[in-house]
């Protein structure tokens, strides 16, 4: 099932529980704009090229709409829409102003130098600057993209209309990015997998735990793990994956992928096939790569307690069905990992109000949010008598809807 399809399907579920109208369901469903615009740049060579951008902007009931700007050769459009209404259902679960879009360009960003990133970004943003703004839709980083895209986009953004440093977030530090906005994912996964442990009478420390994925989130949630205590007994990147029983040594891992550019081959851990990172026997399983990975085919054989999904989608809901019979305990995406979109909206908060935090106060700031945030959906579970999943999904769908109500747009 495409991340669209089980989306919806979750979006439908949750509606029932909740009980909402056909027409209140049918209009929280349609994307509020679809943005499709040709972006021709002259490349380094002298040759003119066009490529396909666009924006999906999904609702706007609580807010301006939030979302990433993706820049990847296959852009499909149904997943964008599916990005772009998860983002609307997680910014609601945050509980943080904002509805959800999903955007990009469909280009292999390898293929093209710099200053052609820079050309494209900036006739992007020549296309789109009047559908977004502080107020309306601010995009932030994704596939693709980084702090130096959002600082191009700032710029040609504010040709227009004035220094507008809270349009982006994920920006430079110097240009007004947040600080604790790089480990803030993963940071939110620490702080969601300790709510759920301790709501189990457990804590992170004496816990093992399973990382599939060493990109920014899942390195991230290695390092926070281990400071507290959690044993990391198995990893996996594209390069490979590495299983020690008594624990790999994270510090040392973190400076053999800086130097490597991968897990494979450290002298740490044992080599293993990554297809079985997943089965691995482990406490807590974080999958932090790519959706889908948990699937009917696999999903019997995995030995994990609890599964916090660091990446977007990895368990499609046949999987969800075998692992809730097993009595394994998901923690669903759209809470578990809004730690970056939850200091992403710290960022914007600072930016317009022109006044800077210390680290330390993003991250207490993230803590109270993620906490109150478990809280919220576990309130939620009990009054519908449901799963993680489906709490956060009818806690988020349920204060979109009310807001949609409020300012009178029900059909």
């Amino acid at each position: 099932m495409n991340a669209l399809a089980a989306t919806n399907r979750n979006f439908k579920l949750a509606s029932r529980l909740l009980g909402l109208d056909s027409k209140l369901e049918k209009s929280l469903l349609i994307p509020f704009r679809e943005i499709k615009v040709e972006c021709t740049i002259p490349k380094d060579d002298g040759t003119l090229q066009s490529y396909i951008g666009f924006r999906v902007q999904h609702d706007n009931a609580r807010g301006p709409m939030k979302g990433g700007i993706r820049y990847h050769p296959e852009v499909d459009p149904d997943e964008v829409n599916a990005l772009a209404q998860l983002m609307t259902w997680k910014t609601a679960v945050a509980n943080i102003p904002y509805g959800g879009a999903k955007g990009g360009i469909g280009c292999n960003p390898s293929e093209l130098s710099i200053s052609e990133l820079e050309r494209l970004t900036r006739v992007f943003t020549q296309k789109i600057h009047d559908l977004i703004g502080t107020h309306m839709d601010v995009p932030a980083p994704d596939m693709g993209t980084g702090p130096q895209t959002m600082a191009w986009i700032l710029d040609e953004y504010s040709k227009f209309h004035g220094y507008s440093p809270a349009v982006v977030t994920g920006k430079p530090i110097d240009l007004g990015g947040s600080l604790g906005r790089d480990a803030a994912t993963g940071r939110g996964v620490l702080f969601a997998t300790e709510a759920l442990l301790n709501e189990n009478g457990k804590s992170i420390s004496g816990q093992r735990f399973v990382i599939q994925g060493f990109g920014n989130v899942g390195s991230w949630a290695a390092q926070l793990i281990d400071e507290k205590g959690g044993k990391i007994v198995a990893v996996s990147d594209i390069t490979g994956a590495i299983k020690n029983k008594k624990g790999i040594d994270i510090p040392s891992l973190l400076k053999y992928t800086k130097e490597n550019k991968g897990v494979k081959g450290f002298h740490g851990a044992d080599s293993i096939d990554s297809n079985s990172i997943l089965l691995e026997d482990c406490d807590v399983l974080i999958p932090a790569a790519l959706g889908g990975v948990i699937n009917r085919e696999n999903a019997n054989e995995i030995k994990a307690k609890f599964i916090v999904e660091a990446a977007n989608h990895p368990t499609d809901p046949d999987a969800d069905e075998i692992l809730k019979k097993k009595g394994v305990v998901i923690l669903p995406d759209i809470y578990a990992n809004s730690g970056g979109v939850t200091v992403s909206y710290f960022e914007w908060v600072q930016n317009i109000q022109g006044f800077m935090w210390d680290e330390e106060k993003v991250n207490n700031e993230l803590k109270n949010y993620m906490t109150k945030g478990f809280k919220d959906v576990k309130d939620m579970c009990k009054t519908h008598e449901c799963d993680l999943r489906m709490g956060a999904f009818s806690l988020g769908v349920n204060r979109v809807a009310r807001a949609t109500v409020l300012r009178g747009w029900e059909a």
